[in-house]
């Protein structure tokens, strides 16, 4: 029996047209799928992945919920509709108790976990193949990075090609660890944005679409996290001007305002050395470069500044007598900023009120994309935000506020 004709404009979004030959070509391991309601992302998941089954015969796949009794009425479901959708349910096997498919030709599976059986931890093999795919549905739901890189590293064995699949609403706050790692860039991950304005409007139906159109009315902060899937904050978030985007190497040849700036941490706490660009017409602020390390010694930092800043052009740095000395003593252009009663108030007011925008590369600073767009304020026992700027993970915050201390009005503030 030969698998009938597929037209895949019938079966995925627009949105994810692209990406389907980038799954089909490989061009990524890690595929992290962001989105509110109605973005279709399970539905090209699901069609993705009985795709790849078809062309390849080695390849398995485990689906993973956090939660076992919700496999049924979702993932598996799903997985039934691209099944019926493609034309296909005559090519499979379906079981429900455990849940799976097998695909009659070949022999290859289709598994679902829950990972609240700890079971499904270990090390896991087929007769046939290896488990080429895994996907975490509603990855939000997991407890952490750590729980979802404890399965891969029993799963992912045994082959050549992988694909992992991240599908998820993303959580209001930055705080999230879901929000957090997705703006960890690296060269085999994709991450997919979608939502429901790019699918057919009768895929997802009138009342769906009458049901957004009101809370974008009456409730636009909800709407735009809850239907295009935007990480909006809680309320409390400090750098509502903060961009996160790819700053290529054309833009930095042209930047001629540069500032540096360094923290360097105390015991534990990491060291943030930050290079910068000020547009002072445009009021808007860039940050290209960072050099974050924990119990990094004087000559490594002095070494990694000589690299970074070859004509010796000035750094603004916290004050720790000991250590500027000794970065001085190997020819570095370094002074204390100028820290005193309001000085921190005065230099986060800068950075929130007078810049329009602060746009940071998150390849290029991780760390300083992570600190920025986590940065909230405190709440008090009653839920109430408490108005101080919240001390801790500001490393690179302190180094940047500490660069452009005298890139905006003056404060007279007493030397600590």
């Amino acid at each position: 029996m030969t698998p009938p004709k597929i037209n895949l404009t019938d079966c995925i979004g627009k949105a994810f047209y692209k990406v389907y030959h980038q799954v089909m070509n490989h061009e990524f391991t890690h595929y992290w799928f962001s989105g509110g309601r109605g973005s279709l992302k399970s539905s090209a998941i699901s069609i993705f992945i009985i795709m790849l089954m078809l062309i390849d015969p080695t390849i398995n796949v485990i689906v993973f919920r956090k939660v076992g009794l919700t496999i049924k009425t979702t993932v598996y479901e799903q997985i039934a509709w691209a099944i019926e959708k493609l034309g296909l349910n005559d090519f499979f096997i379906a079981r429900v108790s455990p849940p799976s498919f097998i695909y009659k030709k070949t022999g290859q599976k289709i598994l679902f976990w829950g990972l609240d059986d700890p079971t499904k931890r270990k090390s896991v093999k087929v007769k046939k193949g290896y488990y080429a795919i895994t996907w975490f549905e509603e990855l939000e739901e997991f407890s952490g990075i750590e729980e979802i890189e404890k399965v891969l590293q029993s799963v992912l064995r045994g082959g050549e090609r992988f694909w992992c699949f991240y599908s998820y609403n993303p959580p209001a706050s930055m705080q999230s660890w879901v929000n957090n790692e997705a703006l960890k860039a690296r060269p085999d991950k994709l991450l997919h944005k979608s939502n429901y304005l790019q699918a057919p409007p009768e895929w997802v139906g009138k009342q769906f679409l009458y049901e957004a159109s009101v809370m974008a009315v009456y409730q636009p902060r909800r709407f735009r996290h809850e239907y295009l899937g935007e990480v909006t904050g809680t309320g409390g978030e400090i750098f509502t001007n903060l961009k996160l985007r790819p700053i290529t190497n054309e833009e930095i040849s042209h930047f001629d305002n540069i500032k540096r700036g360094l923290d360097l941490g105390v015991s534990i706490d990491p060291m943030a050395y930050m290079t910068m660009h000020l547009d002072t017409a445009a009021r808007k602020l860039y940050i290209f470069n960072e050099y974050y390390a924990r119990g990094c010694p004087s000559w490594t930092l002095a070494e990694h500044i000589k690299k970074e800043n070859p004509r010796n052009r000035l750094i603004v740095s916290d004050i720790q007598h000991e250590t500027l000395m000794s970065l001085k003593s190997y020819g570095i252009n370094v002074i204390p900023a100028k820290k005193g009663q309001g000085s921190r108030e005065w230099g986060y007011k800068y950075l929130t009120d007078d810049l329009l925008e602060i746009v940071i590369d998150p390849m290029r600073c991780p760390n300083a994309a992570r600190e920025f767009a986590q940065y909230e304020l405190k709440k008090d026992r009653n839920g109430n935000y408490i108005a101080n700027y919240p001390d801790g993970n500001d490393h690179t915050i302190d180094a940047v506020r500490y660069a452009l201390e005298n890139s905006h009005p003056p404060m007279k503030v007493k030397r600590r």
